[in-house]
């Protein structure tokens, strides 16, 4: 097993990751700097490990943008660190519109202080968090890793401007492991209700909002758009269980280490899209609580239809989603009935 570095290793998907790569044995370093997350998420992932946990995990707050956090970081283990899992950056495709400037700072020039710090602490392993909205407004569906990189919004650049950084750092030396994940729509939660989505301020993402609505954090939903080309006008998302995502990563990292040295670009997704109104019916069905909401105009920067080819990614790492919008559904509504104010309520 293997000392790992997980940069935003607190937030959604990297928490739930870490629960999967403490469970399969790995020590892991957390670096985050908690600004849209929590460390009481790690506590929970401590907690949820048990043993597999113990004297394994180390979280310390930082940014990656701060050469001596990553190197406070990359020092923390007697052997060094093997490998990295680089979650850590802002994710909100409609923020980035109105902030350009700090998306560009935190994704792409936080990601360029990590690669140098790699390359300084002799670490040549690194799984990169990427995302379909790289894809922009996708040529054909569903989405193959062939399909042309042309993002539509500042968040979308800078994931392929980093995606690109690495793919020129494997050029320029020889012995990188590189895996460039592009996922689709993560949401769901673990099955324990423990852990789960909990963004800051309002949520920028479908099921945290539906979640919020449901137990009455929230009057409506808004509904972006009814006009869309699509069988009942609302936008059709690829959705993928953060628990199959997880998994997913461990994968990937499991194929770099056994592998030669190499550049590995996958989608992440379950092949399959449901629109917004789907998504709300079942997430009544699963709750019991209505969803109301309203219809509002399109936002910059969206796109009708993503989803995912996914079949390179069964091929390459024998990974392929096993968790339906049912279950996703399910898991959400735990996370958010047993912690209706995210980890933010006095009872931990």
């Amino acid at each position: 097993m293997a000392e790992l570095l997980i940069t935003g290793g607190a937030g959604f998907i990297g928490s739930h990751t870490c629960l999967v790569l403490l469970e399969a044995g790995h020590r892991l370093v957390i670096l985050d700097n908690f600004s849209n997350s929590s460390a009481i998420a790690s506590k929970r992932v401590a907690e949820l490990a048990g043993v597999a946990a113990k004297g394994r995990m180390l979280v310390l707050e930082g940014d990656i943008r701060n050469r001596n956090d990553l190197d406070r970081a990359f020092s923390s283990m007697e052997n060094g660190i093997a490998a990295v899992v680089h979650f850590a950056g802002l994710k909100a495709v409609h923020e980035s519109v109105q902030l350009p400037l700090k998306y560009w700072d935190v994704n792409v020039a936080g990601s360029r202080c990590l690669l140098e710090a790699m390359q300084r602490h002799n670490c040549r392993t690194i799984v990169f968090s990427s995302s379909a909205t790289l894809y922009g407004y996708p040529e054909q569906i569903p989405i193959p890793e062939t399909t042309r990189v042309q993002p539509i919004n500042p968040y979308g650049q800078s994931k392929a401007a980093v995606e690109q950084l690495l793919a020129d750092l494997a050029c320029s030396e020889p012995g990188w492991r590189i895996a460039r994940l592009r996922y689709f729509n993560p949401v769901g939660a673990h099955p324990s209700g423990c852990i789960g989505e909990d963004p800051k301020g309002t949520p920028n993402n479908l099921f945290p909002f539906v979640s919020q609505v449901a137990v009455g954090r929230r009057a409506e939903l808004q509904v972006f758009g009814a006009d869309w080309p699509t069988p009942d006008g609302s936008a059709v998302r690829d959705y993928i269980h953060v628990m199959d995502l997880a998994e997913g990563h461990q994968a990937a990292l499991e194929v770099l280490q056994r592998e030669e040295p190499q550049l590995l670009t996958l989608n992440l997704g379950s092949g399959k899209g449901h629109s917004v109104l789907e998504v709300v019916q079942a997430f009544e069905k699963a709750s019991g609580q209505p969803v109301p909401y309203s219809i509002n105009q399109r936002r910059a920067g969206d796109a009708a239809c993503s989803v995912a080819d996914p079949r390179l990614a069964a091929e390459r790492l024998g990974w392929y989603t096993q968790r339906s919008l049912s279950d996703m559904c399910r898991d959400s509504w735990n996370w958010q009935k047993a912690n209706p104010q995210g980890y933010s309520q006095k009872q931990q």
